[in-house]
């Protein structure tokens, strides 16, 4: 029997992208998954049709994370739903999205990690495009503010893992990016050597829930790696 049947896991915005693709791979192992959305329904539904289908189990629940009432009837609805909480993936991310606000990048990126609690990435010590800074710097405080918080929350049992990857192909903010910066994908590709797919990331985050690993273990995959070389 797999280590997460009937584990309930949230993942944050896992209606498309690496979350949806990381949802479908644990729901297949086994685990309650609850499939995390902003705004778009029918995209969120359609993932958890597609676990269902498989023989699988999710939830659907809509929740801005950037909000703290959402993220408190995100966590009871998982609770209600499947009995209890075991693992939490944050993987919602962004910041280049229109009409959100100045500060939404932070917001999202480092005060919605620390709020509901795991996750990250890394890239201050790696040059990289004017368009993506804000976002980047983001990310990195984010990391750095859950990486801080790593004695409380091993004091509540609570274990950290971040699982880092250079620009990754088929996600919004790839595509965004490449789009304000013409040629920005294939300036990554080649200086990394290869990008990770969604579905390859997803894997990768899927694989690191269960891996014997410590607390506070950066998982560096693909051109990542590169960063610290």
């Amino acid at each position: 029997m797999s280590q997460l049947a009937g584990k309930t896991i949230i993942i944050t915005g896992s209606s498309r992208g690496v979350g949806a693709d990381t949802a479908q791979i644990l729901a297949a192992q086994g685990a309650n998954i609850i499939v995390n959305y902003r705004s778009k329904a029918p995209r969120a539904n359609k993932i958890v049709k597609a676990i269902e289908e498989a023989g699988g189990h999710a939830t659907a629940v809509q929740a801005d994370v950037t909000k703290s009432e959402d993220l408190t009837n995100l966590v009871n609805v998982a609770i209600e739903t499947y009995g209890s909480l075991d693992y939490l993936i944050l993987n919602a991310s962004g910041g280049m999205e229109a009409g959100m606000g100045e500060d939404y990048a932070m917001r999202l990126n480092r005060d919605a990690q620390l709020n509901l609690a795991r996750l990250a990435h890394f890239i201050r010590e790696v040059e990289t495009l004017a368009e993506y800074q804000s976002v980047a710097e983001s990310k990195r405080a984010g990391e750095d503010a859950l990486i801080a918080e790593i004695p409380a929350l091993t004091e509540k049992g609570i274990s950290l893992v971040v699982v880092s990857a250079d620009m990754i192909e088929g996600t919004v903010t790839a595509t965004l990016l490449n789009r304000l910066h013409p040629g920005a994908l294939e300036y990554r590709r080649e200086t990394a050597g290869r990008l990770y797919t969604v579905n390859e990331f997803a894997h990768e985050v899927a694989a690191m829930v269960t891996a014997d690993v410590q607390t506070g273990h950066v998982e560096l995959v693909g051109g990542a790696r590169g960063f610290i070389d």
